[in-house]
């Protein structure tokens, strides 16, 4: 997947920040579950129960949720590309090695670009989504308002770092 990528506003989701810290730290908080579990889920709605990242292309990226009834939902999905410190690719079409998903979820592929900034770094979260309708039904679900909180809990957890 090219570097150079441009949103299409009718069919992806974007959420950017400069966040008042080093790269490594925002890498950090990204890819290590222990920090994963900090900010990923939305406080007020529910936990993460367990996380597990391998950032390799076909690597596993797998994050449990719990909502605030204690069910939880598993999330799974495959890492296509990981560079350090600059872009994480994952997405939710595909298992770990590649094997094709199955599941009854609106699938997402996810890239995360950072970039150091003066002493801070411009983080910059994009959905894709296979069509319109995907886009509408996740924003109507909520989860563009919780992946919103997340991030916003995202950068608090980086700033706590520092």
């Amino acid at each position: 997947m090219s570097k150079r990528f441009t949103p299409n506003p009718k069919l992806d989701f974007v959420i950017e920040r400069v966040i008042d810290a080093p790269t490594r730290l925002v890498w950090e908080a990204l890819t290590k579950p222990e920090h994963l579990k900090e900010w990923y889920m939305p406080k007020a709605w529910g936990r993460v129960a367990r996380a597990e990242m391998d950032l390799r292309p076909g690597g596993i990226f797998s994050i449990d949720i719990a909502g605030a009834d204690g069910q939880e939902f598993p999330n799974l999905g495959c890492f296509l590309e990981a560079v350090p410190m600059e872009r994480l690719v994952w997405t939710s079409m595909l298992f770990p090695g590649y094997r094709p998903a199955v599941f009854d979820d609106i699938p997402i592929t996810a890239i995360v670009t950072m970039e150091a900034v003066g002493t801070g770094t411009r983080y910059v979260f994009t959905a894709l989504h296979r069509d319109e309708a995907d886009l509408e039904k996740n924003k109507a679900s909520g989860w563009q308002q919780g992946t919103e909180i997340a991030v916003d809990q995202f950068v608090e957890h980086v700033i706590a770092m520092k």
